[in-house]
């Protein structure tokens, strides 16, 4: 697995997040029973920088928390049979993996979030990754039954690996 963390904002987190990071993609990949090795890129952003995202790719002019950007075109949500018939588009030659995609984290938002919902921000950075790595695996939450089924998801991910509020 290549995990790449791009630092655009230098974190002054309690925690090593460059650990958390690969814990929590590997076992959000691990959980969701993905059958490939996979290549994800993190960056970690200022809240400018990840509002002109929002806005350049979904015309949105307002800071966030978290943008995902799949590379697969999954024909449904956790279904991953596909992925074999697209090698060319799908996989890196140079390490044979699955290129899932990117995510964006603004680290502003980490902290804010954090005091907000009152838990500590090595929690809300967690919970961050597995949001992203669901929407890599082609999960969304357009729909309320969406979303509960992808908040019961995150949720259990994160009880599973006893990182809680």
């Amino acid at each position: 697995m290549t995990i790449t963390i791009e630092e655009e904002e230098k974190p002054l987190f309690d925690f090593d997040y460059h650990k958390l990071t690969e814990e929590v993609i590997k076992f959000s990949l691990e959980y969701e029973k993905f059958p490939y090795e996979a290549e994800v890129n993190v960056i970690l952003t200022d809240a400018a920088s990840i509002r002109e995202i929002n806005l350049e790719y979904r015309d949105m002019d307002k800071s966030t928390d978290v943008l995902s950007f799949p590379m697969l075109n999954l024909d449904a949500a956790g279904d991953y049979t596909s992925i074999k018939d697209y090698l060319e588009d799908n996989f890196n030659p140079d390490t044979g993996e699955v290129m899932l995609g990117d995510i964006v984290i603004s680290v502003p938002k980490v902290m804010e979030q954090a005091e907000l919902y009152g838990h500590t921000p090595k929690r809300e950075y967690a919970f961050l990754i597995v949001h992203s790595v669901l929407h890599l695996l082609g999960y969304d939450h357009m729909t309320p039954k969406d979303a509960a089924f992808m908040e019961n998801k995150q949720e259990t991910i994160l009880k599973e690996m006893e990182i809680s509020r």
